[in-house]
């Protein structure tokens, strides 16, 4: 069976790193490190899920978030976004872009296969 692709974007190397180490045997894991190099992920291939931290250099999450609701292959995609961002304000405007969840950082490493496993 195959794996489910899954598309990571944060700026931070250290966040990548632990990802990859936490997810990389249970999915085919592609990496970008701001909103901008998501979208080019985008054009590139099709993903089961998206993870996007919110605040990133070039583009970010909340941006890229609009941006991928707005192209018809990513419309309905599961997009978590994955961050340090904890106001309200802050989840109320990822709600209205079209987020499907919202994880605080840091998170457990290992309750984060069971919640992709849940949105796939």
């Amino acid at each position: 069976m195959a794996l489910p692709k899954i598309l990571y974007i944060d700026d931070a190397p250290s966040m990548r790193k632990l990802i990859q180490l936490v997810m990389e045997k249970t999915c085919d894991l592609t990496l970008a490190e701001n909103g901008q190099e998501g979208l080019d992920a985008l054009d590139q291939a099709r993903f089961d899920l998206i993870i996007s931290d919110i605040n990133m250099p070039v583009m970010d999450g909340l941006t890229f978030l609009e941006n991928a609701r707005s192209r018809k292959d990513t419309q309905f995609t599961p997009i978590l976004m994955m961050t340090t961002e904890t106001s309200a304000d802050m989840k109320a405007k990822g709600r209205a872009l079209g987020a499907t969840g919202w994880l605080v950082k840091p998170f457990d490493p290992q309750t984060l296969p069971q919640l992709i496993q849940k949105l796939l």
